[in-house]
């Protein structure tokens, strides 16, 4: 039998429409937009299937919008006798892994993420921070250019996504002067994101602190399956380390690669990408070729993955 790890979206996958096919046609993924609907007091499945995009596109409300949509999902791969060995999200998707493992009630979740993306927005005054991205330079040649730009303000490495593609987060000033060293550097291309927020990096520390408090209020579970964590690419080991491990990721780098790479290390032979997009599907292929990649986003992703699926028991 293969080893499969589920994986999950973060904040940037979202789209108007996604889930609406899903909850029309399997009554499990129904009753997981209900259960948001009532757990934060609002129609996010409305907001999930109609939008508007302006009103999507809010980091408080599309944070909930993905973590919903992501559990959609998985609830109709469980209900059709499929489960992960191993689970992990990008960022704001770790929050769907610790709910797939157990660790983390969906209702709890929902408004959690939603106060998530509301500090994560509020915390650095609009136009102070943003991020950028920077293709085709190494891990060590990204810390360079940061180090080097970081005499004109803060800027730090915020996701490394997969070889050769990763973002940077800070201060403007010093992210322009970023992406200037980094195509002296010879990156292939070096960005501005259009991200309203630095997301990942130190100018964040008061969102993660503040977060701290709401996650003091959760009572987290046992886990019932490895979780690997974006802060450090390891397993979380005990309940009690989540709290902590979710502050720091607020305002530290996503290991992303590192993790994608300890589960091949550990034997993953299929990722399954649960949630809007297949942005990690490309860097998985990105970091390995040789493994299956499949995705959960709607209907016809659903039917091809059970076929996949059935196929490797």
């Amino acid at each position: 039998m293969a080893k499969v790890a589920f994986i999950y979206a973060g904040q940037g996958a979202q789209y108007t429409g996604m889930g609406k096919d899903l909850a029309e046609n399997y009554k499990e993924a129904a009753e997981v937009f209900e259960a948001a609907n009532e757990s934060i007091g609002f129609d996010i499945a409305k907001l999930c299937f109609e939008g508007p995009d302006e009103e999507l596109m809010k980091t408080e409300n599309t944070q909930p919008a993905v973590l919903t949509m992501s559990i959609a999902c998985l609830r109709v791969l469980e209900s059709r006798g499929f489960n992960p060995d191993v689970a992990a999200g990008l960022s704001l998707g770790e929050y769907s892994a610790l709910v797939n493992a157990g660790a983390l009630k969906f209702e709890d979740a929902v408004p959690l993420v939603r106060l998530r993306g509301r500090l994560m927005q509020e915390t650095v005054p609009l136009g102070k921070g943003g991020m950028a991205a920077i293709i085709g330079l190494t891990n060590e040649e990204v810390l360079d250019v940061c180090k080097e730009a970081s005499q004109y303000g803060i800027v730090e490495p915020a996701n490394f996504n997969c070889p050769g593609q990763i973002s940077i987060a800070g201060e403007i000033q010093a992210l322009e002067k970023a992406i200037e060293i980094a195509k002296s550097k010879g990156a292939k291309r070096a960005i501005m994101l259009s991200v309203s927020a630095p997301f990942h990096c130190s100018m964040l520390q008061p969102a993660g602190e503040k977060l701290g408090e709401a996650l003091d209020k959760i009572q987290f579970g046992d886990l019932k399956l490895p979780v690997i964590s974006n802060v450090n690419a390891q397993y979380i080991k005990d309940k009690s380390d989540i709290k902590n491990l979710l502050v720091r990721q607020v305002y530290s780098s996503v290991l992303w690669e590192a993790t994608i790479e300890r589960m091949i290390q550990d034997g993953v032979d299929v990722f399954v990408e649960l949630g809007p997009g297949k942005v990690l599907s490309g860097f998985v292929r990105k970091i390995d070729k040789t493994r299956v990649s499949l995705n959960v986003e709607d209907v016809k992703s659903l039917e091809e993955t059970l076929r996949a699926l059935e196929g490797l028991k």
